[in-house]
């Protein structure tokens, strides 16, 4: 197939860490999958930098073009609205050309863009939200867009089974909807010993909690936990280099925290850790802690799964999915830090039940989280969107909102007339 994926704001070539995220992560490695089985895989993002080259062909296959769609700069994501019709119309002319298969648009403002530029060509349209505005706010508009563009599209792709509640509640018919967890790199995340240095381990237990380094994460939750587990220390990766870490204001929270709960001795911010490095460190981990109040993707779960590690993660979105509870790991109640640090102490106390769940958590990451299960199931999802015929009886309104929401604000900031 033909495969275009829009992706606005959450560029493949972007590292994670900073604005860069999970987003970021899910379109790289799925792209890269896909192109690896031979389909032709094209990333449209925004141009968010003068120098940008229009296209990127990268190793495996996948090539990025830059659209030039409002300033090229780095743009806040709720400021992007006003230039999605700019980024729309160019897709349309694009693809007027040689236009793919399908369309795949992650996030809302993707999926106003792309519902632009297949329009005109009857191309279909598989929309992946990955958050609502339902859950994590945004502009006025969002919410209605997410409804309208849910009906809009041929099906709707949720990466757990919270989110396509959400879209059930949004009035999105469940037949349209296919849920497809996301997936870790089993081969890069894994339990072997290392062959490399190891990260010094201390007396104590070692907690680990990783991903950006900003308060939806919920490390206060983890610091607060650890005044509770006296014979432990706690390891925060992400952020800024480790050089600038303590100049972050998140870090500059956590570290006011944990001197007033009187763990500031055993807690440790790393900061950003090379993507090589992040392995052996998890696998230094007695239990990683995923302690975030929403959580759409799941990725740091799912790489210490893959390295044999416990998990101790929120009850919420996709740690339903991805963390089976009593059996690879613990669910907590989110914003719960007694709850906890119960279940910490519970699991330190017990060395060979916590062996036995890093077993079990290797083993579902190759049942059902790797890249190519994620592709797999991807596929079928696109396949069902290709013999389905674009709907004839559509009421036009919901269309036509799209398309002036779309456009709001983008006269003249889009680079073309």
């Amino acid at each position: 197939m033909r495969i275009a994926m829009v992706s606005g704001h959450a560029s493949p070539l972007s590292e994670p860490g900073g604005d860069a995220g999970g987003l970021n992560v899910y379109v790289a490695r799925l792209a890269e999958e896909l192109a690896a089985r031979g389909h032709d895989v094209t990333v449209h993002t925004r141009r968010d930098a003068p120098d940008l080259p229009a296209r990127v062909a990268l190793p495996g296959g996948v090539v990025v073009e830059h659209v030039p769609a409002g300033p090229p700069e780095v743009l806040p994501v709720d400021g992007l609205l006003p230039h999605m019709g700019g980024f729309g119309a160019h897709l349309a002319r694009v693809w007027a050309r040689e236009g793919p298969d399908v369309v795949h648009a992650h996030f809302w403002l993707s999926g106003l863009a792309a519902r632009t530029g297949v329009r005109p060509h009857g191309i279909p349209l598989v929309q992946t939200f990955h958050t609502l505005g339902t859950g994590t706010g945004g502009p006025p508009e969002r919410a209605g867009a997410e409804r309208l563009l849910g009906r809009a599209c041929r099906r709707a792709l949720a990466v757990s089974t919270d989110e396509a509640d959400a879209l059930g509640a949004l009035g999105i018919p469940a037949r349209r909807v296919s849920v497809v967890p996301c997936g870790v790199d089993a081969e890069h995340f894994h339990p072997a010993a290392d062959t490399g240095r190891t990260p010094e381990r201390r007396q104590r237990h070692r907690l680990l909690a990783c991903g950006r380094l900003v308060p939806g994460k919920g490390y206060d939750q983890a610091v607060r936990a650890l005044a509770e587990v006296p014979d432990a220390e706690l390891l925060v990766a992400g952020g800024p280099p480790a050089g600038a870490v303590a100049a972050d204001p998140e870090a500059r929270r956590l570290t006011a925290l944990a001197r007033r709960t009187g763990v500031a001795d055993r807690v440790r911010l790393l900061g950003a850790v090379p993507p090589d490095d992040m392995p052996a460190l998890l696998r230094s981990a007695d239990l990683v802690l995923c302690t975030p109040v929403h959580e759409p993707f799941g990725f740091v779960p799912l790489e210490a799964m893959a390295c044999a590690v416990p998990v101790l993660a929120t009850d919420v979105g996709a740690h339903r999915d991805c963390v089976a509870d009593g059996s690879t790991g613990r669910l907590v109640a989110p914003e719960d830090p007694a709850a906890l640090a119960d279940a910490v102490r519970a699991l330190l106390a017990e060395e060979r039940l916590r062996r036995q769940y890093g077993r079990n958590g290797r083993e579902r990451v190759l049942r059902h989280h790797t890249w190519a299960r994620v592709a797999d199931a991807v596929e079928q999802v696109y396949r069902l969107a290709l013999p389905e015929p674009a709907p004839a009886t559509a009421p036009s309104a919901p269309d036509d909102r799209l398309e002036g929401l779309a456009h709001v604000g983008a006269g003249g900031h889009d680079g073309h007339p």
